[in-house]
């Protein structure tokens, strides 16, 4: 069976008749709410991200971890705050992404983690730039029982990796990814599911298709091409990348670069999910990267009084009233067609 195919089957065999249900609840209150533009949620979410930490060992351009911008408090996950979180969320939740801002991997407890979701049938994802990917770690990575690893690689050589990965070593992530397949080929295990992600910039659009070879020369399971988010458009337009099919931004006949999307004021992102910090803060979505937008804190309160809560409502109201009007939505990626 092809990897992919097992890969689904995978996450499938977490759903249960409940959490099968909810998901029903949560479509019809997306689009229920969308025709009558008015927030209505009857569920809760079935996908979550929790951020593991706020470090990373790497210093790119376009990311508040290497950039050190952050303005909301930094630092790790604490066990029982990650407990705390899938105790009152595994009911429902089907897929957790192990991974916010930072890397993963800096967190001691990142392999206790995945093993505790696991333990509730969630079936868990994480990113990482895969320089800790010893052979230790690739070996308890696999006995984890991670379903899904996604490693940066944005580049086929190291001239060209650094100049978005910087202090990122090339080799270190190429030793680290023939680790994983060793252990996952060792253990016969048929997780994680390996990708490669390529963000495509300007300076390394000419290795898209180098990139899909050397992801078959070291047999992960996938290689995932991705555009680039930019923050300052009119500062780092040069970065952008020239081929339009792999950018999600165009130029306009003024030549200032904007965003393909057009916002339509919708976003299920919204009604099927949520972000949460690593202090327990939970946030809309991945692109609220300085947490701005806090909808409530868990160690004051229960998750379902957050969700269902005032804030909650009326950024939904806002989201459906007018979206461009909301700045982390300006740069989003939900809806471009």
């Amino acid at each position: 069976m092809n990897n992919q195919y097992k890969d689904f089957f995978n996450l499938l065999s977490n759903l249960t008749f409940l959490k099968a249900f909810n998901i029903l609840k949560i479509y019809f209150s997306y689009h229920l709410s969308n025709f009558l533009k008015i927030p209505f949620h009857l569920g809760m979410p079935y996908t979550v991200s929790i951020e593991p930490t706020t470090s990373c060992n790497l210093a790119c351009s376009q990311c508040p971890s290497g950039m050190k911008s952050f303005s909301r408090p930094t630092g790790n996950l604490k066990s029982e705050t990650f407990k705390m979180i899938v105790d009152q969320l595994h009911k429902n939740l089907i897929y957790l992404i192990l991974y916010f801002q930072g890397e993963p991997y800096l967190n001691k407890n990142f392999f206790d983690f995945v093993k505790y979701a696991k333990e509730k049938k969630i079936y868990t994802a994480t990113s990482t730039n895969a320089h800790f990917l010893n052979d230790e770690n690739a070996q308890k990575t696999i006995n984890s029982g991670l379903d899904k690893i996604i490693i940066s690689l944005d580049g086929t050589d190291q001239k060209t990796y650094e100049k978005y990965r910087k202090n990122g070593n090339f080799k270190t992530v190429i030793s680290g990814i023939k680790n994983l397949v060793k252990w996952k080929k060792k253990l016969n295990s048929s997780t994680p599911f390996i990708i490669i992600q390529f963000i495509v910039f300007k300076h390394n659009e000419h290795q898209i298709e180098e990139i899909k070879l050397l992801g078959n020369k070291l047999r992960v399971d996938k290689v995932e091409i991705k555009s680039a988010q930019i923050y300052d458009i009119e500062k780092n337009y040069e970065m952008i990348s020239r081929n339009e099919k792999y950018s999600r931004y165009k130029i306009g006949e003024d030549g200032v670069y904007r965003i393909k999307n057009k916002l339509r004021n919708k976003c299920l992102r919204m009604w099927r999910g949520c972000v949460i910090t690593h202090d327990g803060l939970v946030v809309p979505c991945c692109f609220d990267k300085d947490a701005k937008y806090q909808f409530g804190d868990l160690n004051k309160e229960k998750f379902n009084t957050i969700w269902k809560g005032t804030y909650y409502k009326l950024f939904r109201k806002r989201l459906l009233k007018s979206r461009k009007e909301i700045d982390i939505c300006r740069n989003c990626t939900e809806g471009i067609s």
